[in-house]
């Protein structure tokens, strides 16, 4: 923690604020894409895509799961997917899992959460649409099927939201599907088959 705090102390000294880019941000934001991802602390999406300050809407939660449109009671999850798409006009959202998930490795384990009661309410949004992959998968430690097929999952649940659904529609809206591989760096996207490749740029 310490060197978290040193870190933090000095950043205003490490990092021009008088520059234009850091004056604009003060001014408003415009990011391009709305990044929904695992709350893993070894997935990065700035770091992954290089992206700026201001270039994406972060939204971040255990096993990047979106809960159906509809579920009573106050969603982060939803509020974010409104904020992204009416206010900001986001026209990219990317939902992207990642090798070595924590949560995708409960679920495809079976693991008794009966001490993590969130957690296991949190999974169980997750758990029926993925049972068929849960039960097909390798037992490669990465869970590539798991997490793969957790993103295409949550791809369609993003599209039972009707503010997904109107720009999708209209033309005014693009999903995406990634997988990250934590120990190679590597981003997979998902393509039209279905499968998921990687692309060098």
């Amino acid at each position: 923690m310490k060197a978290l705090l040193d870190r933090a102390r000095s950043f205003r000294r490490r990092v021009d604020f008088e520059s234009i880019e850091y004056r604009k941000l003060a001014e408003g934001q415009y990011p391009e894409a709305l990044f929904i991802t695992c709350s893993d602390s070894r997935v990065i999406p700035a770091l992954i895509t290089g992206a700026r300050p201001g270039e994406i809407f972060e939204l971040r939660n255990a096993g990047n799961i979106v809960p159906p449109y509809g579920s009573p009671g106050a969603s982060g999850e939803a509020a974010t997917i409104e904020y992204a798409l009416e206010v900001l006009g986001v026209q990219d959202i990317v939902v992207c899992g990642h090798s070595h998930c924590g949560a995708m490795g409960a679920l495809k384990s079976g693991d008794d959460l009966t001490a993590l009661p969130g957690v296991d309410a949190w999974l169980q949004l997750a758990r029926p649409e993925l049972a068929p992959v849960l039960t097909a998968a390798s037992d490669d430690p990465s869970l590539p099927d798991v997490a793969q097929g957790n993103v295409v999952n949550q791809l369609a649940v993003l599209q039972t939201y009707p503010v997904v659904r109107q720009r999708l529609d209209g033309g005014r809206l693009r999903l995406h599907g990634w997988y990250y591989e934590v120990d190679t760096g590597q981003v997979h996207e998902l393509e039209g088959d279905g499968r998921f490749r990687v692309h060098t740029g």
